[in-house]
């Protein structure tokens, strides 16, 4: 009898790559991770795990079993959740990634309303960048994201997870008047190889200039307190004010760009009450008109 917990330690040397990265990745140490593949590989008869180099690579065998594990994994899920349906009451732990703007912009008030609404419900939110927390939650480090999608930027898809749209976020200019007047101060961007960044260089270079790009940081409050005081200019979403007034003056660009705003979670366990709970009170938000100092 192959043991399940086992196997997923399998399918997480499949998708992280390495044992340190296994082990960091389910609080375990290095050692206990490869002490349990080794057991698992005397349970299956056949080897399953052979180093290349310094690296450890799955057999033919192994890759079997992951692909039967994701499987497995996906029933169990299932179950459970259909299992925690059966009861009406909300409770449990719903491990949340989202991105920072979001964070500013929905959490404090989602977390107030779910507080009131499901008092036994436990969110527990890390900041984390789509790109990253989609893989995330598809390796079950996560149970919901709230990611973005910038213009002719598609976010990352993986199979077993659903996508459901949260708001469309206006991206406006802050800091100059208009692109012209921007194109000889100096720009806060986000880090290069973000969506958001590829965003902002195509529509400087559309608008026929390359942005003198002084200040690199994710940090939307960073960009703001820069163009506050006079020392740079961006591109920031609505989102980021959440229900304050902007503080700086807001242009909207040419066209009116938006980026889509959703949330994630796998296919198997979307219809857990908890979960349910959690994009319910998301979408409440974002459909209503709370953002009552929105740019116009």
């Amino acid at each position: 009898m192959l043991d399940l917990r086992r196997l997923r330690l399998l399918r997480e040397l499949k998708l992280r790559g390495t044992v340190g990265a296994v082990a960091a990745a389910l609080s375990f140490s290095p050692s206990a991770v490869s002490q349990q593949l080794a057991l698992l590989e005397r349970e299956a008869g056949v080897a399953l795990l052979t180093r290349v180099g310094r690296r450890l690579q799955l057999t033919p065998a192994a890759e079997v079993l992951v692909e039967h594990t994701a499987a497995l994994l996906e029933r169990v899920e299932l179950m459970e959740s259909e299992l925690v349906g059966a009861t009406t009451a909300v409770g449990g732990t719903v491990r949340l990634a989202v991105f920072q703007s979001a964070v500013l912009g929905l959490l404090p008030r989602a977390l107030t309303e779910l507080r009131q609404r499901h008092p036994s419900l436990r969110v527990e939110v890390v900041q984390r960048e789509p790109e990253h927390a989609l893989f995330e939650v598809w390796a079950r480090d996560f149970d919901l994201v709230v990611a973005e999608q910038y213009p002719a930027h598609t976010a990352p898809r993986q199979p077993e997870l659903d996508r459901v749209p949260l708001l469309r976020d206006e991206l406006r200019l802050a800091g100059a008047p208009s692109l012209t007047d921007a194109a000889d101060l100096p720009w806060a961007m986000e880090p290069r190889g973000t969506a958001s960044r590829h965003f902002a260089e195509q529509v400087c270079r559309q608008a026929g200039f390359e942005p003198d790009v002084r200040f690199e940081t994710a940090d939307l409050q960073a960009h703001i307190r820069l163009v506050e005081s006079g020392n740079a200019c961006a591109i920031l979403p609505d989102l980021v004010w959440g229900v304050d007034a902007p503080t700086v003056a807001l242009v909207s660009l040419p066209g009116r760009p938006h980026r889509d705003v959703f949330t994630s979670a796998r296919l198997s366990s979307a219809d857990r009450p908890a979960i349910v709970a959690v994009r319910s009170v998301l979408a409440g938000l974002a459909g209503s008109r709370w953002r009552t100092h929105r740019p116009t």
